[in-house]
């Protein structure tokens, strides 16, 4: 054989083995991508439950997970450009009604994750107001809410429409954690206090709370939590996407999730003991996905 072909046919070899190489990378890339999974949610009791549950059973399953915190608008933005691939945070049907319905044609609704949610006005048990038509005065005409982007903070900023005996009244927007701890501040001393709330929360486990009743039922009737995903996750990720689909608790579960994480557990470390101890239900939602 000649020189000249023993070259060509080593730098063929050589352009094979590259080419191979390149290939190899590329599907590791691919195979990684799958393999990765960001979750959105919005920084309130139940989300920060129930996102970091599912997130560390995707994570037992060999997933690399990423939860991602963002303010409810732009969680449901980021969700319809793909930026993430799924959430379990969505309150319907109308809380989170007018996001549905903007997104609808970009995002996936893969159902209902727990019913029995509620949103209103709450308040300690020793006041002695019972529905939002008795409210006069109390708590100095202030209403403590949550994040300003969320819904149930526009309803109630808009609520004296509805309710007259509200006009005048202040609502005092921050973040969840910041509305508890002024719940709790008050309570401690046994001062009134009005504030934006909803269930499953760890409130009622922790104080003698009520609902206001909401005769012109501005905060809707009972609600539930769904999960949504971006388009495509199904055929990208079809193990992700089966977990997300079958993802189904209880209030009781979450509110257990919540309580320990508000006696001072890390959020990731609630979400293990809890599948520890429920590991029935999580292979349920993880039977298609391994």
């Amino acid at each position: 054989m000649k020189f000249g072909n023993l070259v060509k046919i080593g730098l063929s070899f050589a352009l094979l083995l590259v080419l191979t190489a390149c290939s190899s990378d590329d599907e590791v890339t691919k195979n990684k991508e799958k393999n990765e999974v960001n979750l959105a949610y919005v920084e309130w009791d139940t989300e920060i439950a129930s996102t970091n549950v599912v997130g560390q059973v995707l994570e037992d399953l060999g997933y690399g997970v990423t939860l991602t915190p963002l303010d409810n608008g732009i969680m449901w933005e980021a969700l319809a450009k793909g930026e993430v691939d799924g959430m379990v945070s969505a309150w319907l049907p109308q809380t989170h009604a007018p996001q549905v319905e903007k997104y609808k044609d970009r995002i996936v609704d893969l159902g209902e994750n727990l019913a029995g949610a509620k949103i209103g006005l709450v308040v300690p048990s020793y006041m002695d107001v019972n529905s939002i038509e008795d409210l006069t005065d109390e708590a100095g005409k202030t209403i403590t809410g949550i994040d300003p982007g969320a819904n149930m903070t526009a309803t109630t900023e808009n609520a004296y429409k509805e309710y007259s005996n509200l006009e005048g009244w202040n609502v005092v927007t921050s973040s969840a954690g910041a509305m508890t701890a002024a719940l709790t501040q008050a309570i401690a001393k046994n001062e009134e206090i009005i504030v934006t709330g909803w269930s499953p929360h760890w409130k009622f486990n922790a104080f003698d709370l009520k609902y206001l009743d909401d005769p012109k039922g501005i905060y809707g009737a009972e609600e539930y939590i769904g999960t949504f995903a971006r388009k495509g996750l199904k055929e990208d990720n079809p193990g992700a996407y089966s977990v997300l689909k079958k993802f189904h608790w209880t209030p009781e579960d979450i509110e257990s999730v919540m309580f320990d994480i508000m006696k001072g557990t890390d959020p990731k470390e609630a979400a293990k003991k809890w599948i520890k101890d429920n590991k029935d239900k999580v292979s349920e939602w993880t039977k298609d996905a391994k």
